[in-house]
């Protein structure tokens, strides 16, 4: 392990700066840590159904400001795709060469995911699971793939956005949710949002890039202004707590992104503007940069196959003939909560059977064979 450190470090290029790959597997680690500690598979008369222990216990909210992570992915995204694009002008690389490159290693393991679903779903319906039981599975594969294409998008419209003020998306959005709220206009309008409101960070990251906002003058007024809004607006607006969506609520402050959301992101870049030199002294380490750059080479197929392996785990459960704690039973106290956090480890080891298993798809066959060569060589080329 010592020995696959040094190499790792050995293979970074010096001028990388980690703590923006530190950001990124946060915000990745951080939507899977939420999705396994929100989402129960209960299973009830011979079907299984989705539920959420902030249904039952809302005063959990709380929790959902930690793992609602999606915010810090933007910002980077945003970071990188401008420099990125940048560099690519300046090396002559065309718009379509560029933009194909981008989403390549976006889309390749999003190709397997469905196919694998495809056939699962196709299994299960034929050997008589309950089509309600499908759905939930189904449903739970396929939902989180909408930031996906909404990153996409934003990508493709780097050259675009890559100058344009966060300001403007966000007056976007406080006009949307005006209409919708507040003159009671009808609901699609929130699905404006789903852009607007997304494109708000990314707009930061682009100017991040270009060396305006990735100051601690800009960190703490993001932080400090964007916390203050999002209490105003709980508090004194009706806004949800939960920055999650939760079953059966009238308002998601996820599902379309809402004011609170996206002021909530706001702080949640500032705080990772602020942690951009601590972060940068910690990855000087190698065993610390091993970490994080062993999650970004995976970060795709960690996002996606992460819900499988929950379903994976909790499928072999309903072997044993009962309902176990945690996994199967409903989220109703606190019981269910310590049962959860004992499940956290196995899923996590099926998480690792899985990006074993597909992660070539994100990286490409070539590249994931050189980085399997870099264990053996002294001195590897590349590795990231």
């Amino acid at each position: 392990m010592r020995d696959l450190v040094r190499r790792i470090d050995a293979a970074t290029p010096p001028g990388r700066d980690r703590a923006v790959d530190a950001l990124r597997a946060f915000a990745i680690l951080g939507v899977v840590l939420g999705h396994w500690l929100v989402t129960a598979l209960v299973a009830d008369s011979g079907t299984v159904r989705a539920a959420s222990p902030l249904q039952f216990m809302p005063g959990l909210a709380p929790v959902s400001w930690t793992v609602q992570t999606l915010a810090v992915f933007f910002l980077v995204g945003g970071r990188v795709g401008a420099s990125s694009h940048a560099s690519a002008v300046a090396k002559g690389v065309t718009y379509g060469q560029w933009l194909r490159a981008r989403l390549a290693r976006l889309f390749r393991p999003v190709a397997a995911v469905l196919v694998v679903w495809a056939a699962a779903t196709g299994g299960m319906l034929a050997s008589g699971v309950a089509p309600d039981t499908v759905h939930t599975l189904v449903k739970l594969v396929l939902s989180p793939l909408w930031f996906l294409l909404v990153f996409a998008v934003l990508t493709a419209a780097t050259p675009l956005v890559a100058r344009l003020h966060p300001l403007w998306p966000l007056a976007v959005v406080l006009h949307v949710d005006i209409v919708r709220f507040g003159l009671g206009g009808p609901a699609w309008l929130g699905w404006i949002n789903v852009a607007a409101g997304w494109l708000v960070p990314y707009c930061l990251g682009a100017a991040w890039a270009r060396g305006r906002a990735g100051g601690r003058a800009t960190g703490w007024a993001l932080l400090l202004g964007g916390g203050a809004a999002t209490a105003l607006l709980v508090l004194f607006a009706g806004y949800p707590a939960s920055m999650v969506g939760v079953p059966g609520a009238a308002i998601s402050n996820l599902n379309p992104p809402t004011l609170a959301a996206v002021t909530f992101g706001l702080a949640q870049s500032g705080a990772a503007l602020l942690l951009l030199g601590p972060l940068r002294r910690v990855l000087a380490r190698p065993a610390a940069w091993a970490a994080v750059a062993l999650v970004n080479l995976s970060a795709m197929t960690i996002f996606l196959w992460h819900q499988t392996a929950m379903m994976a785990v909790s499928a072999t459960g309903l072997l044993t003939g009962g309902a176990l704690p945690g996994l199967h039973t409903l989220p109703d106290g606190p019981g269910w909560i310590l049962a959860r956090l004992l499940w956290l480890p196995v899923f996590g080891a099926a998480l690792l059977i899985c990006v074993a298993a597909f992660r070539t798809y994100e990286q490409g066959r070539q590249q994931a064979a050189r980085g399997r060569a870099t264990i053996h060589r002294t001195r590897p080329k590349v590795l990231l």
